[in-house]
């Protein structure tokens, strides 16, 4: 969903390096995966397509935070919980 984003935090020798995937249009949203000895970052649309990925080697990986935009239940909507006016 648009928003959601992952941080990768990678040692870079003396220091880190943060690097951010963010799902930039609605209807698009961000996997991670684990393959290899490699993390990748992917930006998917809806029908499964890919955007952009980021591939960082899994031994310099430092964190990785994975930071959804929260999602509104049906009842905290405005008129959703009015029936029958």
């Amino acid at each position: 969903m648009k928003g959601d984003r992952v941080e990768i935090v990678v040692d870079a020798g003396d220091t880190t390096r943060t690097y951010e995937v963010v799902a930039s249009r609605a209807g698009r949203r961000v996997e991670t995966a684990v393959r290899r000895g490699v993390v990748e970052v992917s930006e998917v649309t809806r029908s499964g397509s890919v955007v952009r990925t980021a591939r960082f080697m899994a031994t310099r990986v430092l964190a990785l935070v994975e930071q959804p935009v929260p999602r509104e239940d049906a009842s905290e909507r405005p008129g959703a919980g009015a029936v029958g006016s």
